[in-house]
Parts: structure tokens; sequence; C-alpha cells
């Protein structure tokens, strides 16, 4: 037991990560951490023990984001009661909203792509990884890869111009 938490807790930074770009909502994606590493837990057994567990970890938290949003899609997007109400303030650093406009961006991709792109680019799994974690031929992880690159250079490319209102 001992080592299976320790090495589940070395893992929890990058399912974070993960869990962030999947959801782009801190408190969903601690939710997702959470109902991922319940998960793995209580399936522990069934897990290969000469198998990659980084890999099956994202599996399984790839694959409950993807029921909870087909949920969300037969039941309607959860609200907090204070969440409309509480006042909001955007960042006004350029870094923020380039960073803000980059996962509104990626969120905007299929999600195939957008869960390649972040298990290669930001959680840095070779491309033998991300197939084992995908469950996908590592050749369909290059192609899609390439493409899922491309249309995100695209779309940052070509988006709007931000406008700005003259306040006075």
């Amino acid at each position: 037991m001992d080592d299976m938490s320790k090495r589940l807790e070395a893992e929890i930074p990058a399912l974070r990560r993960y869990a962030f770009g999947l959801t782009r909502e801190h408190a969903a994606a601690d939710d997702l951490v959470q109902d991922c590493l319940e998960r793995a837990l209580s399936r522990w057994y069934l897990r290969r023990p000469d198998g990659d567990l980084r890999a099956w970890l994202f599996t399984i938290m790839r694959n409950l984001n993807i029921s909870a949003g087909r949920q969300t899609q037969r039941r309607g997007p959860h609200l907090a009661l204070d969440e409309h109400l509480t006042p909001r303030a955007d960042a006004t650093q350029d870094h923020a909203i380039d960073v803000r406009d980059l996962l509104a961006t990626l969120g905007s991709l299929p999600e195939e792509h957008c869960s390649l792109l972040l298990l290669v680019g930001v959680e840095d799994l070779t491309y033998e990884q991300a197939a084992a974690a995908l469950g996908i031929p590592v050749g369909t992880v290059m192609s899609r890869l390439s493409r899922a690159r491309r249309r995100l250079r695209d779309l940052l490319e070509h988006r709007a111009p931000v406008s700005l209102r003259r306040i006075k």
C-alpha cells in the first residue's frame, strides 16, 4: 500500500496539469484528479504491473472527462448558486490574456487533438506513451498531432483582433 500511494502521489502534479488542460477550470480539474485517483485506487488490481502508470492514469482521466462531458450534454451545465453573483475582474496583463486566448483556442479543437497536444506538449509524453494512454497506434498519434498543431497554429494566427472600447 505504501509503494502504491507513493507512486500515485508522484503523479499528482502531472495529473493536475492535464486535468486543467482538459477542463480549463481549477475546481473542475481538482474534482477530475480526485475522481481519477479514486478510480485508480479502487481498480489498482486491474493495472498491469509492467505497464506505464502515468499512461494508465491519463487514460482513466481522459475517460472520466469524456463521461462527464456526455453527462453535461444530457443534463445541462452545473452552475453554483453564487457563481453568477460573484463579480469578476479580467486580467490586465498581456501574458494572462495570451494564456486565456490559448486555452480558449485549445478548447475549440476536437477532443482527440486537445488531448494529444496536452499529453505530448505539456506532459512531455513520448509518442508511444501517448498512444498507450489514448489506445491508438503510434502512427495515428503522429498524424493527429501534426494536424492538431497545424490547426492550433492557424486558429491562433488568424483569430479576430481584440477590439478595445474607449471609456470616458
